[in-house]
């Protein structure tokens, strides 16, 4: 397993679908600086520095045929009247990233898939045993006449032996006439880091966080704005 302990931010201008047949290396890179706005606050370690912009944090798992990453979402907000209160807009949500292998140790950055995983979703996630197995269904025009064109499926299916599991991304795309798969074994071991850091940030992605903690108004511009547009990137392709 590769090392993911060096943490570099590049301008979002640098990663690009231009990139392809990428060493993991540089994917890693990629996932920094074209990643999703994490949960910044969700750190409880003190540094002797303050955040100055957004906070990229994504789990990533590198296997032989496709490799996947997991970032949370943080929710949008919006005021309710001139006294500055807010309700959630739109929960977060718990973005898995997938992009195939082009050769040894290289990964195609550009054929990347996205798959965002609802509260709902998390909870079923985070509830699974080691011989359980979970599927989830996608379709952003289900209830429109265009329902069918675009499918995203995403199944976590155990191990026979309980040893770990399939997470796998199908992506059926009428329109294009294309289908895409993804399948990443994953460890027990790499399982239980995605359940309890899912487990972590469920309440975050419901905004439930700033009940206790009351944060100022006036963060909540940057991180809706950044976030309305992370959501989007599901069904960017």
């Amino acid at each position: 397993m590769m090392n993911l302990s060096r943490s570099m931010l590049r301008s979002r201008n640098l990663a690009s679908d231009k990139w392809f047949a990428v060493k993991a290396d540089d994917v890693r890179d990629a996932i920094w600086s074209q990643s999703y706005s994490s949960l910044a606050g969700l750190s409880t370690a003190r540094h002797n520095f303050d955040a100055k912009g957004r906070v990229y944090a994504p789990y990533a798992i590198y296997k032989g045929k496709a490799a996947f990453s997991v970032d949370p979402i943080l929710p949008t907000f919006s005021k309710l009247d001139q006294s500055g209160d807010l309700r959630v807009q739109r929960k977060g949500v718990i973005l898995l990233t997938f992009w195939p292998a082009s050769g040894e140790r290289k990964y195609d950055w550009a054929k990347r898939q996205c798959f965002g995983l609802s509260p709902t979703e998390v909870g079923s996630l985070i509830s699974m045993g080691p011989k359980d197995s979970s599927e989830f269904f996608h379709d952003p025009s289900m209830l429109s006449s265009n329902a069918g064109q675009v499918r995203k499926t995403l199944s976590v299916k155990a191990h026979a032996d309980g040893s770990g599991y399939f997470v796998s991304l199908n992506v059926v795309n009428n329109l294009l006439k294309t289908t895409e798969r993804f399948t990443v074994p994953v460890t027990t071991a790499e399982f239980t880091v995605m359940k309890t850091a899912c487990s972590f940030a469920l309440p975050h992605l419901m905004g439930w966080d700033r009940l206790t903690n009351q944060l100022p108004v006036a963060s909540n511009r940057s991180s809706s704005k950044v976030n309305t547009e992370s959501l989007e990137l599901e069904w960017d392709r």
